[in-house]
C-alpha cells in the first residue's frame, strides 16, 4: 500500500513551477505550496482512492498535513469517497475544517462535497454550526456551501437571512458573503435587489457584492448600471 513518503514525493513530481509562483500569489501567507494544478490533483486523489478500495478512512489518515496540497488532497478525497451515508462525510467534514487555514482549500473543498446535492435539507441543519462560528473559514465553509448548492428558489430566502446575521469581522468571511449576494444577483436579480434595499450588510460587503455582482458576464449592462447607483457613499 501506498504511505505517507509515497504520497508526498508523488504529489513533487506533479509540480508545476510557473503555477506555483502564480498561485502562492493569490493566497497570501501559505508558505508550503508545492505548485500543483486543481485539475492534476483531483485525478490523483482519484487514484489513490482506486488503489486503497474501502479503506478511504485509512487513505485520509495516511495523508500528511505538512504542505498546502496535502491538505487540499485529504479534502478531495472526502468528496470523491463514492456513495456515503451523511454521518460519515460530517464526521471527516468536522476533522477537515480545522485543517483549512486558507480561502482556496475551503473553497475547492466545498466545491468537491457533491453529496450535499441528495441531503439538501439534511446539510443545511448541518451547516448551522459553522455559520454561528467564531472561527473565521469555518464560517467561510458554511457561506460556500451556501453558494455552492443553496442558491434556489427554495432556499434564497435562508441564504438572505444568514447573509444578515452573520457578524464575523474576517475578510475572508465578508468576501464569501459578497461572493454569495453576487450570485444571487446573477441567478435572482430582482429578488436580490429587493434584499439589498433592506438589508443590515456592512458598507464593505455591501459594496463589495455590487462590485462582483457588476463583474459577472452574466449581468446586463443595465443591471450593471443600476447596480452602480446602488453603491454606498463612504
Amino acid at each position: 500500500m501506498i504511505d505517507r513518503n509515497e504520497i508526498r514525493s508523488h504529489i513533487f513530481s506533479l509540480q508545476d513551477e510557473k503555477y506555483r509562483e502564480f498561485h502562492s500569489s493569490l493566497v497570501p501567507g501559505e508558505n508550503t505550496i508545492i505548485g500543483v494544478r486543481v485539475p492534476v490533483m483531483r485525478q490523483y486523489a482519484r487514484e489513490l482512492i482506486r488503489t486503497w478500495g474501502d479503506d478511504i478512512d485509512g487513505l485520509i489518515d495516511e495523508i500528511g498535513t505538512d504542505y498546502y496540497e496535502e491538505i487540499m488532497l485529504r479534502g478531495m478525497i472526502i468528496g470523491l469517497s463514492g456513495k456515503k451515508e451523511p454521518e460519515w462525510y460530517y464526521k471527516h467534514i468536522d476533522r477537515f475544517v480545522p485543517e483549512i487555514r486558507n480561502w482556496a482549500i475551503c473553497d475547492v473543498f466545498c466545491t468537491g462535497l457533491k453529496f450535499t446535492k441528495k441531503h439538501l435539507n439534511d446539510v443545511y441543519e448541518y451547516l448551522q454550526r459553522y455559520l454561528s462560528s467564531c472561527d473565521e473559514y469555518a464560517v467561510r465553509f458554511g457561506v460556500v456551501m451556501l453558494l455552492d448548492y443553496y442558491i434556489n428558489e427554495e432556499y434564497l430566502d435562508k441564504v438572505f437571512m444568514h447573509a444578515d446575521s452573520i457578524r464575523h469581522e474576517g475578510y475572508y468571511v465578508k468576501m464569501a458573503v459578497a461572493w454569495l449576494i453576487s450570485i444571487c444577483f446573477v441567478k435572482f436579480y430582482d429578488k436580490t435587489k429587493i434584499y439589498m434595499e433592506v438589508c443590515n450588510l456592512d458598507d464593505f460587503t455591501y459594496n463589495k457584492a455590487l462590485q462582483k455582482a457588476r463583474e459577472s458576464l452574466r449581468i446586463t449592462p443595465e443591471q450593471k448600471e443600476e447596480l452602480n447607483s446602488m453603491k454606498r457613499k463612504g
